[in-house]
């Protein structure tokens, strides 16, 4: 099981002694890190157990695995609840199996939701009260349910090669490949890819070895060129969306936990920029990316077009890849796309909170804008 440990310990030695102490801090830091190292543990163990009773997963095949990959904010998760309802061809990933990637535990939870539909739905009960009480405050933000599909961020996160890791240390340009992982070296990729692959390995063992693979990561923006490595077959989704717009959300999502633990760190800081400057990265390199992919392995939507019309957008997604939509997934398409039509987005927020300016944007990003047709 993989993890790089230079970047771990890069980030404790950047977090404890390279910035000004703080008790508060050094609480969160050493704390979590604590709980990192106890989850990453029960999750090796359930891999070690997974090579005794279940080795049939090293075997299992990931054909043509479909990748929707944009930066936050984009519409990656409301791409991938619509193409999760066709689950005749898919397997998606769930909150709780990010958490849990092993085998043993999803047949543990299997176990115990046969025995929560003759308790009364005490389990599931319990688990509605954890989301409303730990994961309730991304609600306006990101809506987190254990059972609801989810990216692919939970696996990378044990490895410590995550964007997901800029909440607790918010020390971007000095963890770049962090969030960046085709910036690695050669053979860190490799292993990171190699780990990447056995966490799909056992999914598709454990929830659906005939079908296809349907991923959604946004982190992996800045993991393309290794996804395609590692699975050449593989089929990418992306999504083009105003950087005016996404950018200065992405950031927001980040804020209010770098304000938990370092009240110091101000909208406007230059931890803000760091991260936006990492999504501006993320942009360019998708842009990039576009060129290196065949067309027919290579699908790019416009998030306005996404929003106004989900179905006619997920038709053409369909056409270009040349598969069939069952009537029954017409009709469960439809419903969301009726119910995403009364949806309306309580998070707002802008550019010049965080110190930002579409100026900005427009020197880094022109021949994006441009491509894209996305007014300067």
């Amino acid at each position: 099981m993989y993890i790089n440990l230079k970047l771990f310990g890069r980030a404790l030695h950047l977090s404890l002694f390279k910035s000004r102490f703080s008790v508060r801090r050094w609480a969160y830091v050493l704390f979590f890190t604590a709980l990192f190292w106890v989850m990453w543990l029960l999750v090796f163990f359930g891999r070690v157990l997974d090579l005794v009773f279940f080795p049939g997963f090293r075997k299992q095949p990931i054909s043509e695995p479909v990748f929707i990959v944009a930066p936050p904010r984009s519409g990656t998760t409301l791409t991938q609840k619509l193409m999760s309802l066709d689950d005749d061809r898919f397997v998606h990933v769930k909150l709780y199996q990010t958490i849990f990637p092993a085998v043993i535990y999803q047949r543990f939870f299997d176990g115990i939701a046969r025995l929560d539909r003759h308790t009364g739905r005490i389990f599931s009960k319990f688990a509605n009260w954890i989301e409303k009480v730990f994961l309730g405050g991304w609600d306006a933000v990101h809506k987190l349910q254990f059972n609801q599909p989810e990216e692919d961020d939970g696996f990378f996160l044990y490895s410590f090669v995550s964007e997901a890791i800029y909440l607790l240390f918010p020390h971007v340009d000095e963890l770049w490949e962090a969030g960046f992982p085709d910036a690695l070296p050669a053979e860190d990729r490799r292993k990171l890819m190699r780990y990447y692959r056995s966490c799909l390995q056992r999914h598709l063992y454990a929830n659906g070895p005939g079908k296809t693979l349907l991923s959604k990561a946004t982190q992996s923006s800045g993991a393309v060129d290794s996804l395609r490595e590692e699975f050449p077959d593989a089929r990418f989704i992306t999504i083009i969306r105003h950087p005016y717009q996404s950018v200065a959300s992405h950031v927001s999502v980040f804020y209010p936990v770098w304000r938990a633990h370092s009240p110091d760190i101000a909208k406007d800081s230059p931890v803000s920029k760091s991260y936006a400057r990492l999504a501006l990265r993320w942009y360019q390199h998708l842009f990039e990316f576009r060129l290196k992919m065949d067309t027919k392995q290579y699908y790019c939507m416009d998030y306005r077009d996404l929003t106004r019309n989900p179905r006619e957008a997920l038709e053409l997604l369909y056409k270009h890849f040349g598969w069939n939509l069952s009537d029954m997934f017409r009709s469960q398409l439809d419903a969301a796309a009726e119910m995403q039509q009364s949806f309306k987005s309580t998070h707002h927020c802008t550019l010049e909170e965080f110190g930002l300016s579409e100026k900005w944007i427009q020197e880094q990003l022109g021949p994006v804008l441009d491509h894209y047709s996305l007014a300067r």
